[in-house]
């Protein structure tokens, strides 16, 4: 049964538009109460920044999920999409909570740390006990090895590293929000054309709430997406890697057993950059999580190129390695 394109463009415009309205609402709020981003050391701009844009993300998936669910509720949706919708959401409830609570408690650990800078062991803890709880679910990575040890720290590794990753190229207006939508775009497509509806749904929400914030911070940021956008993106991401089926024996693709690293190309750029940086910092005896100017945004901006022009071809750099993997799916 073919799922109807109308309900993932219904996603995806209502998770913009509503992200897009959000903003300016949060930014008042992180105005009054204080949190932003204060301008000094390795920063560019010269006045605070509010850092609304997680909570104005993360709105932008929630009132379109609301408001979906009435509208299911309601009988407002017939047919093939209410079907496969009832019979999706019935057989998928635990781990579907389960990823959205991880959402909310990914974002309100941003929010804590956005306003007292929580030190690395906290910070970590909390990322694990997400991860943990995610992989509990049953939202798991298995790599062909069957067995649930393994399973378990390979998905909690893997939530770590894409939230870390995305943490870690929120350095420059609009980069790691571009990258996360252009990520969930590429999933998006990947899961619609093979039929797994409600990961292309999640998908084409997700993209549209990343791209309904992107216009306030890039290329002249009016809000930053702070830890807690910048964890929440990672976190969206590294799941939306984990819940689809990149390779079955039933559904072989162009790439065949390869196909499981799909991941990796839709997401080589942030993963990337980190591998880069960890390596650097390593060599130079400094902790990991210490920031630098090392990134790969940044010797972009070294070898001559504006900010605006670096964040853009980091852009397409993703979009054409994530691009490739939808090869696999051509007839």
């Amino acid at each position: 049964m073919n799922f109807p394109v109308h309900v993932y463009l219904a996603a995806f415009l209502s998770a913009g538009v509503t992200s897009f309205l959000a903003l300016p609402f949060w930014r008042r709020v992180c105005e009054r109460v204080g949190l932003v981003d204060e301008p000094g050391g390795r920063k560019q701009h010269g006045a605070p920044v509010p850092l609304a844009g997680g909570l104005a993300v993360l709105t932008g998936l929630i009132l379109p999920l609301g408001a979906g669910a009435l509208v299911l509720l309601a009988g407002g949706l017939q047919g093939t999409a209410r079907d496969l919708l009832v019979y999706g959401l019935g057989k998928r409830a635990l781990p579907l909570t389960v990823i959205a609570l991880g959402a909310l408690a990914t974002t309100a650990l941003g929010i804590f740390d956005d306003r007292h800078e929580l030190r690395p062991l906290p910070k970590f803890l909390g990322q694990l006990l997400v991860a943990l709880a995610v992989a509990a679910a049953g939202v798991r990575v298995t790599l062909f090895v069957p067995h649930p040890l393994f399973s378990y720290a390979v998905t909690v590794l893997w939530l770590l590293t894409v939230i870390n990753a995305f943490n870690f190229t929120d350095n420059m207006n609009g980069l790691c929000a571009g990258l996360g939508a252009i990520a969930a775009a590429c999933f998006a497509a990947l899961a619609a054309l093979a039929g797994h509806y409600l990961v292309a749904s999640m998908a084409f929400l997700i993209c549209g709430a990343l791209l309904g914030f992107l216009p306030w911070n890039f290329p002249v940021a009016r809000a930053f997406l702070g830890d807690a956008g910048s964890h929440l993106v990672g976190y969206l991401l590294g799941v939306l890697a984990i819940l689809p089926h990149f390779y079955s024996p039933e559904e072989p693709t162009r790439w065949g057993a390869l196909a499981v690293l799909t991941p990796l190309l839709v997401l080589a750029v942030p993963l990337g950059d980190l591998a880069w940086v960890v390596l650097l910092r390593w060599r130079g005896g400094k902790p990991f999580y210490v920031g630098d100017t090392n990134h790969l945004s940044h010797r972009l901006v070294r070898a001559g190129l504006s900010p605006v022009r670096a964040v853009l071809c980091l852009w397409l750099l993703a979009a054409l390695l994530g691009g490739a993997t939808l090869l696999q799916r051509l007839p």
